[in-house]
């Protein structure tokens, strides 16, 4: 194939990734998104297969042979995974992209005339060193952080992998899935003098070519990657989901280079500079630094305990619940981390159902962090079929707070907590937050007085017109469904 053709076949494929990126902006053409993005990466395989220079059968049956066993591997896993745990499925993904740079190149160090990339000495070029050095250690970066990550948010390493860990390192092992914050000692200094390092082995390798310099730069990376996730706690592990992300694109942009191969460029880019985009937006709506986030809570001060005192609550049930709402004009309900660890939002469709019969206006509100990664929430009432129509995000709706009847929350503690509006001392103070304490009446659904991970009090709980209904929500709202209907 002629470098003309597969480069028209690259444009084609980046303008589907791009109407993938659009559609994937809103629920309502998520599914459209989603197969502009298997066309893109379709055409974007064919044309690589086709202009491979000078590849035989056999490289041809190894490639195909990759690729039925990855998407093999991905179809069983798309098959079988929970909408509940797609964050950590989406992080488990991007440390398989920043681990496929690490490889990519090593084998492009290792074999430089196999890439092109050699000069007439047959020494590397300088510039393609520096493009695989800094794949490799954002690569590595992203490997080792996505693992962490996703041990934070499943609070277990991923099959297999425990087996793997040595007996006098599973403490420490344990210790960093915590979704806790781990806050080492000096942690800052240790990070940066070890960025300086990295720095000094990726001039090294530029340099001379060291093969030692090479691995030393990788597994140090590596190490990074962890000792800037474990001091994050999992409050703010939506921003990190993201960054994450954005990570795995740049990682991918830096192959691309060393490939030599424009749609990857392209396409790291596109995935990095979004990531990159999403991430800063997500520390504004949770008042976070996003500089501190990046470099490991870089400045950040310890949330204070949780505190409930002498305050007294009011405990009432489903079928209190139910009187109310079945009487309310408008009712709005606020889905948060709890629908999903219940998988409540088969029920929370029926209760919408119920309430619509009866003639009641009801909405949904969605916070920008509500979950434990961007859209978590809007993914789960998809998969429920609720209307698009009549889910909003929160700038779209906190108005609308002062004439609900009802606000129902579904454990969605700190993105609800008025605090953040007037107490100056709370860590997340500044935080933009739903209105839910404007509605006339407050159902709040918990298993308990537990803190959210912010892990402070919340205000809401004890105002006069708030009910608290202990229970898990999925058995909570198909009570209220139950007392509705009868």
């Amino acid at each position: 194939m002629s470098i003309n053709i597969a480069a028209i076949g690259y444009l084609v494929a980046a303008v589907f990734f791009i109407l993938a990126l659009r559609g994937l902006s809103s629920p309502a053409t998520s599914r459209a998104g989603n197969r502009y993005g298997m066309a893109g990466m379709t055409i974007a395989i064919v044309i690589t297969l086709l202009a491979l220079p000078h590849a035989g059968i056999g490289t041809y049956l190894l490639i195909v042979l990759g690729i039925a066993i990855g998407g093999a591997a991905g179809f069983v896993i798309a098959r079988r995974i929970e909408m509940t745990a797609m964050p950590q499925l989406v992080a488990a993904f991007h440390s398989l992209v920043g681990l496929a740079a690490v490889f990519v190149a090593a084998g492009a160090f290792l074999n430089p005339a196999d890439f092109g990339i050699t000069n007439l000495d047959g020494s590397i070029k300088g510039l393609s060193l520096v493009e695989m050095g800094l794949g490799t250690i954002i690569g590595a970066i992203t490997f080792s952080g996505s693992v962490i990550a996703f041990g934070k948010l499943q609070a277990k390493l991923p099959p297999g992998a425990e087996a793997l860990v040595p007996g006098f390192l599973k403490p420490a092992v344990a210790a960093a899935m915590s979704s806790r914050p781990i806050m080492l000692p000096a942690r800052h200094a240790i990070n940066i003098a070890i960025g300086l390092v990295i720095l000094l082995l990726l001039v090294a390798v530029t340099a001379t070519e060291s093969g030692t310099a090479f691995v030393l730069m990788t597994l140090l990376a590596f190490a990074i990657g962890v000792l800037l996730i474990i001091p994050i706690g999992g409050a703010d592990m939506p921003v990190v989901v993201s960054m994450l992300n954005s990570y795995s694109g740049w990682a991918a942009a830096g192959i691309g280079f060393t490939l030599q191969n424009p749609m990857l460029i392209v396409t790291g880019a596109l995935v990095g500079s979004s990531g990159a985009i999403l991430s800063y937006i997500m520390c504004r709506a949770m008042n976070r630094s996003f500089f501190s986030v990046i470099l490991g809570g870089f400045g950040e001060t310890a949330a204070a305990a949780a505190d409930t005192g002498d305050k007294t609550v009011k405990s009432g049930s489903a079928e209190d619940a139910a009187f109310i709402m079945e009487n309310a004009q408008k009712v709005i309900i606020v889905p948060g981390y709890g629908m999903a660890v219940a998988q409540a939002q088969h029920s929370v469709r029926e209760l919408y159902d119920t309430l619509t019969k009866k003639g009641v206006e009801v909405r949904f509100a969605i916070h920008p962090v509500a979950g434990r990664m961007p859209g978590h929430m809007n993914v789960l009432l998809a998969e429920a079929n609720i209307p698009y129509d009549v889910v909003f995000e929160m700038e779209e709706i906190n108005n609308e707070f002062g004439q609900a009847d009802v606000a129902y929350v579904i454990g969605a503690n700190d993105i609800t907590n008025p605090a953040a509006k007037t107490d100056t001392s709370s860590p997340i103070y500044g935080m933009p937050v739903l209105d839910v304490d404007r509605a006339k009446a407050v159902f709040f659904v918990k298993r308990s007085m537990a803190a959210g991970y912010a892990g402070i009090d919340n205000p809401l709980f004890y105002m006069d017109r708030t009910m608290m209904l202990f229970g898990d929500a999925k058995k909570m709202t198909e009570e209220i469904v139950r007392s509705v209907e009868g």
